[in-house]
């Protein structure tokens, strides 16, 4: 959907556009640079901040414009059912920007009975923005009915089909969908269609679990291989892998080495899986050493998950090719996983060299994990997990523990010993270790009940926990200690209102205010969305100015998907003393977007990520706080361990207004 426009309240009228470094530990002199100024907006927010829904219902009657709209935005983050019939009024409002927000925080609400509500405003409402947003937000809650009138809706404007296409896709993410709804979101896949229509449609497609696509073939591949934006060709590509065809494996290799976007490649081969390795090896080894990084990456670990039949001579020819310690360890896995009882001691010996003389610890913790591909070699990986001082390799080291556990041949003879190594990882106190034992001692898949006739130890690792600091690693022990009571649902613990915004830093950052991040591979520039999520952003600048950020890495690198940091720990389990409350806005993820990485709703504090696509099933339940709006390829070429040399806020000059995004 279309992002929102923002204003800077400015004092006068000056023109340059330049930017000079800020001092990180000076304070900015003028206050009230964005829309907080205006103290009812500041106190309705900081309502929403505390989920203090009593007192935000009367502002939804607010003589005020802007402060309806506000308080109709504030749902969307408080989720409160007792708001919906205020919200449904609202719907008729006769300010366009009301309606359009309590149709967002309806569809965040995500009750079926706000459903006959949507359907009716949908067909009274003028406004194409406001359709376009009523359309999406009943895919959010709709039952069959909702459905059905999404699949049948003749949209009256371009931009309410985009609104249907989402409309859609939200419906289809809760595997809510008809046949015809399906042939409609075939048919919105048309050139003719506006980009919002095609991206929410291929979306749907790709993203909708368990749809059959084989007779709609042709036209995905038509838009998978002619589409003018990769966005679509690429969900058009992921949705490749719900057609069944004998030449599937053709058409799906043909585009993993012709699309110029690493995107649409690396998407081609991940919709390969379930094909022989055969019919796909030319395409396999030639993106193992393809020159995006990213695309490499993602067909190691599409090797990883489809190891079965994969002969390990062409992979131990291709090896020396393969520079990146990430790729080389996920193919030295199903090497060693593939191989002949009688060839592994060599490997073994031969990798194991390797992993000691790596130079990193990231490298270091992906050679750990390629071991992992001979159970045998699961002693190894413990002591080395349990002597580790970097928590990187310890925490990939159970991560590969875990992988061992989790393939369908592991041995019985084993199933005692790895009870014994989660335990024992649970009573280290390393919140990592803590936190991933508890979900394999939790995962029904291993059975575990039996191992642990006292499981003490799990509550008494809970006792020594530090809240909110360690909730992800609490939410974990505590589904544990349900699920060996024989509790078949686990109430997911919530953090205290501990954090509240500082407005007084709020008021003094700009609508347009831009931060550099600099890493090893090249400079990125960032806007930051004060009005949208003012607590996260003032998170963010507070700890900026505190060099919290510098000299640290990204630890986590999916492709296709994100690059995240902003944890001291360095393998994503490291967050801070407190949490801040999540903030959603009718914003949407599309490429370059910064988000809070979090462990459930209201639970962020440190870590962020930014996307390298469209990625819809995040919108709504992660907060967006800025864009990338300079160095896009940079962030395409960041790796797990590239480091973040600084971030550092930008002062701009007075402007005439605040730009639009």
């Amino acid at each position: 959907m279309k992002l929102s426009s923002t204003w800077l309240l400015a004092l006068g009228t000056l023109a340059s556009c330049q930017y000079l470094p800020l001092n990180k530990t000076a304070t900015p002199a003028e206050p009230s640079f964005n829309k907080f100024g205006d103290a009812t907006l500041q106190h309705i927010y900081t309502l929403q901040d505390r989920r203090n829904t009593t007192e935000l219902l009367p502002y939804l009657g607010s003589s005020n414009t802007a402060h309806r709209e506000q308080a109709a935005l504030a749902f969307a983050s408080v989720q409160d059912t007792l708001a919906i019939p205020s919200l449904q009024t609202l719907l008729g409002d006769s300010a366009v920007a009301v309606r359009e927000a309590s149709a967002y925080a309806l569809g965040q609400v995500g009750h079926a009975k706000a459903e006959d509500a949507l359907i009716r405003h949908i067909q009274q409402e003028q406004n194409q923005e406001v359709q376009a947003e009523l359309l999406e937000a009943l895919g959010k809650v709709a039952t069959a009915k909702g459905v059905d009138f999404l699949a049948k809706y003749k949209a009256p404007n371009l931009t309410a089909l985009g609104g249907q296409a989402w409309g859609l896709y939200r419906a289809g993410s809760r595997q809510q969908h008809t046949p015809l709804g399906v042939e409609k979101a075939v048919a919105l896949l048309a050139a003719t269609n506006p980009y919002e229509a095609r991206l929410g449609a291929s979306q749907f497609l790709a993203r909708t679990p368990k749809l059959d696509l084989t007779k709609y073939r042709e036209p995905l591949l038509n838009a998978a291989t002619n589409d003018q934006t990769p966005e679509v060709r690429m969900a058009a590509t992921q949705a490749l892998a719900k057609v069944r065809a004998v030449d599937k494996a053709q058409f799906l290799s043909k585009l993993a080495q012709s699309d110029p976007d690493y995107r649409v490649r690396l998407n081609a081969i991940r919709a390969m899986s379930g094909l022989g390795f055969k019919e796909i090896q030319p395409a396999i080894l030639a993106a193992l050493q393809d020159q995006n990084i990213n695309t490499a990456v993602a067909t190691s670990e599409f090797l990883l998950g489809n190891s079965a039949g994969a002969p390990t001579e062409p992979l131990l020819q291709v090896l020396p090719n393969l520079q990146d310690a990430r790729v080389r360890s996920n193919v030295m896995w199903v090497i060693l996983k593939n191989s002949q009882p009688h060839s592994r001691s060599f490997l073994n010996q031969r990798y194991k060299q390797q992993y000691e003389n790596a130079r990193t610890p990231y490298h270091k913790a992906h050679l750990l994990k390629g071991l992992s591909g001979d159970v045998e070699n699961y002693r190894y990986i413990a002591d080395e997990m349990f002597a580790a001082e970097q928590p990187v390799i310890a925490t990939t080291a159970m991560d590969a523990l875990i992988l061992m556990r989790q393939q369908p041949d592991f041995p019985k003879r084993l199933e005692s010993d790895f009870a014994t190594i989660f335990k024992r990882a649970v009573g280290t106190g390393d919140v990592a270790l803590v936190g991933m034992a508890a979900a394999a001692i939790r995962d029904p898949k291993f059975n575990l009940r039996s191992q642990y006739p006292d499981f003490s130890f799990l509550t008494q690792a809970q006792q020594k926990l530090q809240l909110p600091r360690d909730m992800e690693t609490n939410i974990e022990l505590q589904k544990a200690i349900d699920y060996l009571n024989g509790k078949s649902e686990t109430e997911t613990p919530q953090n205290p209102f501990t954090h509240p915004i500082d407005w007084a830093l709020v008021r003094t950052i700009p609508v347009d205010q831009q931060v550099l991040l600099r890493t090893e591979k090249g400079n990125v520039k960032l806007q930051l969305f004060v009005e949208d999520a003012p607590g996260t952003v003032a998170n963010f600048v507070e700890l900026t100015r505190q060099d919290f950020f510098d000299n640290l890495y990204f630890h986590r690198v999916v492709p296709n998907f994100v690059a995240q940091g902003g944890d001291k720990r360095g393998d994503g389990w490291g967050s801070s003393d407190y949490s801040i409350r999540s903030e959603f806005a009718p914003l949407n993820y599309r490429e370059g977007y910064l988000g809070m990485a979090s462990a459930g709703k209201d639970t962020e504090s440190n870590q962020w990520f930014i996307t390298h696509s469209p990625t819809p099933h995040l919108d709504g339940r992660y907060t967006i706080f800025a864009k990338v709006i300079e160095g896009m390829d940079v962030v395409h070429r960041l790796e797990v361990g590239d480091k973040i040399v600084d971030v550092e806020l930008l002062q701009q000059l007075p402007v005439a207004s605040g730009a639009a995004r």
